[in-house]
């Protein structure tokens, strides 16, 4: 009888492909795998949004009461019509047009791949062969990209007050910072959720499911700042980005509301696309 010793099995193991520490550590769950799996892609999207904060919150001392002016109207319920105050600025110019969109594309993007595109390659039929079930599988997928969410925005609450006494911003409590913040991982996470209980539900192509999310999230976008100009606020209400900003946090702080709202549309958003998934004939 052939035995095989301690030292013989260690080292084979050793030898297994993906089977470094990090990978072994971060294998234990498929949340942790997809945290892993996405490290690249998520440190990106964070790095990327908090430089583009940083650099358009530090062009504010440049910006006088009156340089805008003469901006269109068409255009002023995007908030881009007080730059009087510094936080009058940053709700218009840095959360209220740079960073919701760069939000809304990380929700759009990743959440296409969390479900559609293991399907779309044939992947998702290996994952399912192990013990876990569908609607386990979306949501640990979920978790992974809220905390890609959460991580963005806490670069991007970061990168703000690594600016904040220089580029003359101290007027803003750091706590109105935060608020915007969790609001901005709320709406990203919401879209996540769009676009991961889309291509739950539907099994549709990574780049369909990308495309559907990202448009719907432009046309809301554009909704909730032209609305006022066609004497329609109350379309507002039908939008993301109204419970996003609309109640503004950086001049008013946490709005419990409008924070409920956002977390309980993406709550519903996978709890359907996971209902559905569970039930589709994948084949």
């Amino acid at each position: 009888m052939t035995t095989t010793s301690p030292t013989t099995s260690a080292a084979s193991a050793a030898v297994l492909p993906g089977a470094s520490g990090p990978a072994r550590a971060f294998g234990r769950s498929m949340f942790t795998k997809t945290l892993f799996d996405n490290r690249r892609i998520f440190t990106v999207w964070a790095a990327a949004t908090g430089l583009l904060t940083m650099m358009y919150a530090g062009f504010y001392p440049q910006i006088s009461a009156d340089s805008m002016a003469d901006m269109p109207e068409a255009v002023q319920g995007f908030g881009l019509d007080d730059t009087s105050s510094a936080a009058g600025y940053l709700q218009g110019a840095v959360f209220g047009l740079l960073v919701p969109l760069l939000a809304t594309f990380y929700g759009a993007a990743t959440g296409a791949r969390m479900i559609s595109a293991d399907e779309e390659s044939g992947y998702l039929d290996l994952l399912l062969a192990h013990p876990i079930g569908r609607p386990r599988l979306l949501l640990h997928r979920f978790a992974a990209l809220a905390v890609g969410a959460v991580a963005i925005a806490t670069v991007v609450l970061a990168a703000v007050l690594a600016v904040r006494s220089s580029a003359e911003l101290d007027s803003v409590p750091v706590g109105h910072f935060a608020a915007q913040a969790l609001n901005l991982a709320l709406l990203s996470a919401l879209f996540g959720a769009l676009a991961t209980g889309i291509g739950a539900a539907t099994g549709c192509s990574r780049a369909t499911v990308f495309g559907i999310t990202a448009a719907l999230g432009v046309a809301t976008y554009a909704l909730n700042g032209f609305a006022p100009q066609i004497g329609a606020d109350w379309l507002r209400d039908l939008t993301p980005f109204h419970y996003y900003i609309g109640g503004e946090p950086l001049k008013n702080g946490f709005q419990v509301l409008d924070t409920a709202v956002l977390a309980a549309a993406t709550l519903v958003l996978v709890t359907a696309g996971s209902r559905r998934f569970a039930r589709r004939d994948l084949g």
